[in-house]
């Protein structure tokens, strides 16, 4: 028998949090359809961001994957409220947007962004297999040192 999504974010010794709030005038997630709209996750731990500063000065890439990692942990509990606590109900991972706070020299984003994708697959199974985009951009709110954004299809 395939385990489920709740079982192997156990296995990997991932407990989701309660989702963050919105920090300005937009919401967690969008549901349309049967598309879900994560907005931008920081990687908040505790209330905090984990991980702030610039890939390729004061954050390490392997740093900056973590970070990213734990955004897509957050993904994943705004889809847990998304999904009426189901994550079962995740049809899909459509797309992962992976914005990595960076100096303008850099240019590893998609081996930071890594950390959200490979989260995101060993949660969700072949269900994860999702498109992506990985940027750089010169900050990022609090001064994270990434943000995720996700598109999921739902049943």
């Amino acid at each position: 028998m395939t385990a489920t999504v709740a079982e192997r974010l156990k296995e990997m010794g991932v407990d989701l949090p309660e989702p963050a709030r919105p920090v300005a005038s937009y919401v967690g997630f969008v549901r349309h359809g049967d598309l879900v709209f994560v907005s931008g996750q920081l990687p908040f731990v505790g209330g905090m961001v984990s991980r702030t500063g610039l890939l390729g000065r004061e954050v390490t890439i392997d740093q900056g994957a973590e970070a990213a990692r734990v955004c897509a942990v957050n993904l994943l509990a705004q889809m847990r409220i998304a999904c009426d606590g189901d994550l079962e109900r995740i049809a899909r991972c459509v797309r992962l947007g992976a914005f990595v706070a960076s100096t303008p020299d850099f240019g590893d984003q998609p081996k930071v962004a890594n950390g959200a994708s490979d989260l995101i697959v060993a949660a969700l199974g072949e269900k994860g297999a999702h498109a992506r985009a990985a940027v750089g951009v010169a900050t990022l709110p609090l001064n994270a040192c990434v943000e995720v954004e996700g598109l999921f299809a739902v049943r």
